[in-house]
């Protein structure tokens, strides 16, 4: 069976059993500039579609009104600084799909945080206020934090970004402000070369345009914004790349007297591609090769497993595989030790040339050095400027070398194997998201 007759096979079982409803569950983020209104509108989308119980409204009442943002800031932190600081997960539903929504920081200082819930999310939602632009002119500049983000979703691979005009009600003329705001996005997201769903303007204190429509408001006819939500697709698996799976956890059988295959089962999740009984595979990085004897599910039930599910693997006989380690199609890949890359470096100290990391992908570890800053990406004009160094919350091209090779894709290919994380060796923070070019 191919990994085509696989993906028609599962689609078929999915219409035949009902089980859709993960397919059908939209993650998104909401993201932009600090203070833009982007927990209360989360607060707004959970209230107004009746996602939060009595109870907990009366939990977050200041002065006797009903304090919208405190429903996702949780930390204590939070709540005595008025902002977001750690990505806040919150689950609701409507009579047509279940959402899950991550509500990200805005400060710059907390950028990593945001990168990280963009990294998984099937769209985005980037909020711009109104009242914080020169919206009389029409040719006004966006914050910087607007421009950043966008970018970030962006070369983050997530496939729906919405613009979301928050505060509108907030302003004298809210037609003209929608009008110039959105021709100031447009005008930046076709510089940037980045898709965008829609422009929506909304009111997420008062509710206008969230949930329910307003229709006529700020000139505007369309769709409110949750239900331009339940119209977005979700992330396709990346089933048709050549099969990846990174081993992370290695089970022993308890007993077994069978010699046939090997005595272990290689526990993760299928990156790329499906795997199926009698499949040949390479090892990374021992570069053996064996023939995949059994396939098991998270119920460990025999079946064949596409990208994006758990699988446990057996193979047909015993082969040093360790947590880490990648179970790959055979001569699908060629892994190289040399990658450029585009950088979203959020380390406290700036990057710079001749700098060692520990480089994650997948669930491996490998030393990676920086050989070269390519270039620096100005957020502002969009223009690649040389640079020495890229400084915190930078975005830049680098070149990176590595102590040992990885099999990757383009990012634009895969999410899994042309994303890296890179650690400071010395403090263990995370440093920066790198995206292989």
């Amino acid at each position: 069976m191919s990994t085509t007759d696989l993906i028609a096979d599962e689609a078929i079982q999915a219409r035949a059993t009902g089980k859709n409803d993960l397919k059908s569950a939209l993650k998104f983020i909401t993201c932009g500039s600090v203070d833009d209104g982007k927990s209360t509108l989360i607060g707004r989308l959970l209230v107004d579609s009746k996602a939060v119980l009595q109870d907990h409204l009366a939990g977050v009442q200041r002065g006797g009104e009903t304090d919208l943002a405190l429903l996702t800031d949780g930390l204590s932190a939070e709540r005595e600084q008025g902002i977001t600081i750690d990505v806040a997960y919150r689950y609701f539903n409507t009579e047509n799909r279940k959402f899950i929504i991550g509500d990200a920081p805005g400060h710059e200082q907390y950028t990593r945080n945001m990168v990280t819930a963009a990294s998984s999310a099937d769209a985005a939602v980037v909020l711009v206020d109104a009242t914080k632009l020169d919206w009389k002119n029409p040719s006004m500049e966006l914050l910087p934090q607007t421009r950043r983000h966008s970018l970030l979703v962006n070369l983050l691979r997530v496939p729906s970004i919405v613009f979301a005009v928050n505060k509108l009600d907030a302003v004298e003329d809210s037609a003209q402000a929608f009008r110039n705001i959105s021709a100031a996005l447009t005008a930046f997201a076709k510089a940037a070369f980045i898709p965008v769903k829609a422009t929506v303007p909304v009111s997420a204190l008062k509710g206008y345009n969230v949930v329910d429509t307003l229709p006529g408001w700020c000139d505007y006819q369309g769709l409110s914004l949750l239900q331009l939500l339940e119209q977005l697709p979700t992330t396709a698996a990346e089933s048709t790349e050549a099969f990846s799976f990174p081993v992370q956890w290695v089970e022993k059988f308890s007993s077994s007297s069978d010699t046939s295959q090997g005595r272990r089962v290689f526990w993760g999740r299928v990156a790329t591609g499906g795997v199926q009984p009698g499949q040949n595979v390479t090892v990374l990085p021992s570069g053996q090769t064996a023939v995949v004897a059994q396939v098991l599910d998270h119920t460990r039930q025999a079946k064949s497993i596409l990208a994006g599910h758990s699988a446990g693997i057996v193979l047909d006989r015993e082969v040093d595989v360790s947590r880490g380690d990648w179970l790959l199609a055979e001569d699908s890949f060629e892994p190289s030790r040399e990658l450029s890359v585009t950088i979203a470096w959020m380390d406290d100290e700036p990057l710079v040339a001749g700098r060692v990391y520990w480089a994650l992908h997948g669930h491996r570890w490998v030393k990676a050095k920086v050989k070269r800053i390519v270039h620096k990406l100005d957020v502002n004009t969009l223009a690649e400027e040389d640079a020495s160094a890229l400084p915190p919350n930078a975005i830049g091209h680098i070149e990176l070398s590595l102590q040992e090779p990885l099999a990757t894709l383009p990012y634009a290919r895969s999410r899994v194997l042309g994303a890296l994380v890179l650690v400071d060796t010395a403090s263990n923070k995370t440093s920066g998201g790198a995206l292989i070019l």
